[in-house]
């Protein structure tokens, strides 16, 4: 059953100390790790899920959400099961709370051969965290780059050195999604995590050893991770790490899985949070998952223009150039690549 992990060192008395996430699970002779799919098996470390695909579906790279590189593009999503969080809200959960291993057998080159099959431009590693998987991960990944195919994960970012380390092989794109803006309460009390630093840390080593794209996503969770001061600590850190031109997406929760007793986010709530990003400096926010919002679009920073119009995950307009300046002020915009050509020009109108 599976593959010998790499992302693990052997202990004295035949444990091991799994590196894959900064959870740095040490297992004892024929247990698993948190996650549920990488296990000690007689003194080495496992990945149970190597190869096993339990969901597979094609969407658009806006659904990841990942606005600023390839727009338009069409991304062949894949994952296996399990994780290393415990989050209460999942809407996955079937898939990673489960801890189970199944899924449809799936050599690399088969996954990567069904994404051209499909047409897709890229493959993105989601609905669970890929860097629990990310052997798997990698092995598809430096075979579709050989294909000219471009890799994404979407991610929690509770990952360490040695997982950044893989991901600079194969990885292009990563968006990285905070909860609750990363207060401690709220990520002890509803993702089992005791503390947030390493997904800072993540970012920053990502920043500092690769050249992938990062996104950032923040759900927002009525009463329970909504708070402001967070909210605006993690809009400082980000434009203090990374510049006033770092996407991020404040995404509206829905009741799910052990929180159904929950409310849906409010829009104003979300609107507050993109005025503290705004405030901070940040010039490309976005509110998620309210289809029609204003705030979906992206606006050219100089003459405040729509640049990129979207309804939910369809781009309506496309307001830029070939090389991605503004249209009407020829402001340069930090959009990687141009529209895909995959993209169906129906769906949308061009103002070019």
């Amino acid at each position: 059953m599976g593959k010998e992990a790499i992302l693990y060192e052997k202990k004295p008395n035949e444990k091991v100390l799994c590196t894959a996430c900064a959870r740095y699970c040490e297992i004892g002779k024929n247990q698993i790790g948190l996650c549920g799919i990488r296990g000690n098996v007689d003194g080495k470390l496992d990945l149970f899920v190597y190869g096993k695909v339990i969901a597979g579906h094609v969407d658009p790279i806006e659904k990841k959400p990942a606005i600023h590189y390839r727009p338009g593009s069409r991304v062949f999503s894949i994952a296996t099961t399990g994780c290393n969080w415990l989050c209460k809200y999942c809407q996955n959960y079937d898939i990673s709370q489960r801890r189970k291993v199944e899924g449809t057998d799936m050599t690399p080159e088969e996954v990567v051969q069904t994404t051209l099959n499909y047409k897709a431009d890229g493959i993105a590693y989601t609905y669970n965290q890929p860097s629990i998987f990310i052997e798997f991960a990698r092995d598809v990944g430096v075979i579709a780059r050989q294909k000219g195919l471009f890799n994404v994960f979407v991610s929690n970012g509770y990952d360490t050195p040695e997982t950044v380390k893989m991901m600079g092989e194969f990885l292009d794109c990563i968006t990285v999604d905070f909860k609750g803006s990363a207060e401690p309460e709220f990520t002890r009390k509803y993702i089992g995590v005791p503390d947030p630093k390493p997904i800072f840390d993540t970012l920053l080593e990502i920043r500092d050893k690769t050249k992938i794209h990062v996104e950032i996503t923040d759900l927002i969770i009525p009463e329970a991770g909504d708070d402001l001061v967070y909210a605006k600590k993690l809009c400082k850190f980000i434009y203090d790490e990374f510049g006033p031109d770092m996407p991020i997406h404040f995404l509206r929760f829905h009741p799910d899985y052990k929180m159904m007793e929950f409310d849906s986010t409010p829009v104003k709530t979300l609107e507050k949070h993109y005025e503290i990003a705004k405030n901070e400096g940040l010039r490309y926010a976005y509110i998620g998952n309210v289809p029609g919002h204003s705030l979906e679009h992206t606006y050219c920073p100089e003459c405040n223009c729509i640049a990129i119009k979207r309804y939910g995950f369809d781009i309506k307009e496309w307001n830029l150039d070939e090389k991605n300046r503004c249209i009407n002020c020829q402001n340069q915009l930090p959009i990687i690549g141009s529209l895909s050509k995959n993209y169906k020009q129906e769906r949308f109108q061009f103002v070019i």
